[in-house]
């Protein structure tokens, strides 16, 4: 099971994750509490590990400024987690060749919109961010891998691991007073490369 750690901020964040080496980071560029502009995610991933590939989280947001970040190679992957659409989708589809990664809020089990020119889907509780989780009895299969967001942390990681999912996807489970905890990190990566390999 691959693991993305999402909301890094800080170089400290960088260090961590170059240290223990999940599969994916998010930095976050739309309004929120880790958010961070084009400067900062240029500084950020010009120290992060290359095996390590960094996805950019947007909501609703203008499609020249996520290509000019692709085609600056600060984000490898791009993650939609607004109410984008289909021509959305589309027309951000013609100016990058980034896999994209579209979220849904899960409200309950008939969440569900199913979307052409993507390449992985994300489920996320109701109110992205707030480290809550949905039902994961929700769950279901899709036409493109999953990563399982929403959280996700030390309590419940053991249940998540059991779900049918490409990768997992943890930001304040992995954190203390709001800042990404190093140990916490550790644990949870550690706990998941031990029990899936």
């Amino acid at each position: 099971m691959k693991i993305k750690i999402c909301g890094l901020k800080r170089m400290e964040d960088i260090d961590y994750v170059n240290h223990y080496l999940p599969d994916y980071i998010g930095f976050v560029f739309a309004s929120s509490k880790r958010q961070v502009d084009l400067i900062q995610a240029k500084q950020l991933k010009a120290k992060l590990n290359q095996k390590i590939k960094a996805v950019g989280v947007f909501v609703n947001q203008d499609i020249e400024y996520i290509t000019t970040l692709a085609n600056l190679h600060i984000i490898d992957l791009i993650q939609l987690h607004g109410q984008e659409d289909q021509n959305y989708i589309n027309e951000l589809k013609k100016q990058t060749t980034l896999p994209i990664i579209k979220a849904i809020c899960m409200k309950d089990e008939n969440s569900y919109e199913t979307y052409q020119n993507i390449d992985y889907y994300l489920l996320d509780s109701r109110q992205a961010g707030s480290g809550q989780t949905f039902d994961w009895k929700w769950i279901k299969q899709l036409d493109k891998p999953i990563f399982l967001a929403g959280g996700i942390d030390d309590h419940n990681i053991d249940q998540a691991l059991k779900q049918n999912v490409y990768s997992l996807d943890v930001s304040s489970g992995v954190e203390t007073n709001g800042v990404k905890d190093e140990k916490k990190i550790e644990k949870l990566i550690r706990r998941i490369r031990h029990d899936k390999g």
